[in-house]
């Protein structure tokens, strides 16, 4: 964190694996949009990215041209590009150096360097689609990093790897390598409430949901929300200096993120009135991290308005997504023609037909125009029920 995706990931494999790529989607749009650094990283000793200058005053020359590599190049603003979707799949591992600086021999260096390269062509294949390329470059680096006996090394590659295996669909092996990742981390020291942890935990739930294994998926986000709830408590009694407004944010925005996820796997379980509360707290919680016109807001208007319409309050349902079109008009939002096809169905459901089909006109039409076949699909069954809705209306009055 499906929604009417403000990024849209990996469209050629869509169809084999349509409900894990969406959902994976979401999730991931809500990390980015966020600014939430995906956190499967932190572990006791690691080391954040260092500047271009820094590296060159490293003492391991080598080794810190190739880590600059690997973070350097990926500053593009563009959100609306699938490469920009893959590096946030990828824990945007490009961003941060796992290996801090030590005074280990030339060999353990050599190594270093070796998993660091293999990691690099790991993201290139995937900015190329290459996946299978990219497994097997990650194979290598987990080969190399249990044989160097580097945890920090082991834990990212297997959170790289676990990541890789869900984008292709291979739910089962996404789960063992998330839990083999997970096993790490707590081995290493890391708490159960550690954030890293809890977004492990909450993809695990995620595949649970896929996989319709519902007690597992059921007990997987209450353990995620319980603990964000008695984490953020917590952090209430802490004097303000004693924890960074940054950690607090992130540790919203991660519970915003839960419920988000659960409301929707309640949606697709029908359990409306259920998703409709996650659905409100998730946007309350957004909207006072990030601000009401921020994508993501909006994003989540349109999904409460979505779960409002099918449970028949039409009226509430369309008085949030047109907030939500106002809005994204406003500041310029990327998918704006799937806030005005959702808002076309709701006029719809409400009997308006002749604004609905006014309304899906002009979503038609921007979708067209900016590509999104997905999107252009639904505006035309939306169009095909508004035909019929109308043929069934006139044979009614001539009746």
């Amino acid at each position: 964190m499906a929604f009417c995706s403000v990024f849209r990931l990996l469209l050629k494999h869509r169809a084999r694996f349509q409900t894990v790529v969406l959902d994976w989607t979401r999730t991931q749009c809500l990390w980015s949009l966020a600014h939430v650094q995906m956190r499967a990283l932190k572990w006791e000793n690691a080391v954040t990215s260092r500047s271009v200058e820094e590296e060159q005053h490293a003492r391991h020359g080598r080794s810190c041209k190739l880590r600059s590599a690997v973070c350097s190049g990926e500053g593009s603003g563009d959100s609306r590009t699938d490469s920009i979707n893959k590096h946030f799949i990828l824990y945007s591992f490009f961003a941060f150096s796992f290996f801090g600086k030590s005074d280990e021999e030339d060999e353990a260096k050599k190594t270093e360097d070796e998993i660091i390269m293999l990691l690099k062509r790991a993201k290139l294949s995937i900015m190329q689609d290459e996946l299978e390329a990219a497994s097997g470059y990650l194979h290598q680096a987990i080969r190399l990093a249990h044989q160097s006996h580097n945890n920090q090394a082991i834990i990212y590659t297997y959170s790289l790897m676990a990541n890789l295996a869900f984008v292709q669909g291979q739910l089962t092996n996404a789960e063992k390598l998330f839990k083999a990742a997970m096993s790490f981390l707590l081995s290493g020291g890391t708490s159960q409430d550690d954030n890293a942890v809890i977004e492990m935990s909450l993809k695990l739930a995620t595949i649970y949901a896929t996989q319709k294994r519902h007690e597992l998926a059921d007990h997987g986000f209450r353990f995620c929300i319980e603990s964000l709830e008695a984490k953020i408590e917590n952090q209430k009694d802490l004097p303000e200096d004693a924890l960074p407004d940054e950690e607090r944010k992130d540790t919203r925005l991660l519970l915003g993120l839960t419920l988000d996820s659960r409301a929707r796997y309640r949606t697709a379980m029908h359990r409306l009135e259920q998703a409709q509360g996650d659905y409100r707290r998730a946007l309350q919680i957004c909207r006072e991290e990030q601000g009401e016109a921020h994508p993501q807001t909006l994003v989540l208007m349109n999904d409460l308005a979505t779960v409002l319409d099918m449970q028949g309050q039409h009226q509430e349902a369309l008085g949030q997504v047109k907030r939500a079109v106002e809005l994204g008009k406003e500041a310029g939002h990327p998918d704006q023609h799937v806030l005005l096809g959702n808002m076309a169905g709701i006029l719809l459901h409400q009997g308006q037909l002749e604004e609905s089909g006014r309304m899906y006109q002009e979503a038609l039409a921007m979708a067209q125009a900016t590509g999104d076949s997905e999107a252009v699909e639904q505006i035309q069954e939306g169009l095909k029920e508004l035909e019929t809705k109308k043929k069934k209306n006139g044979q009614e009055d001539s009746a």
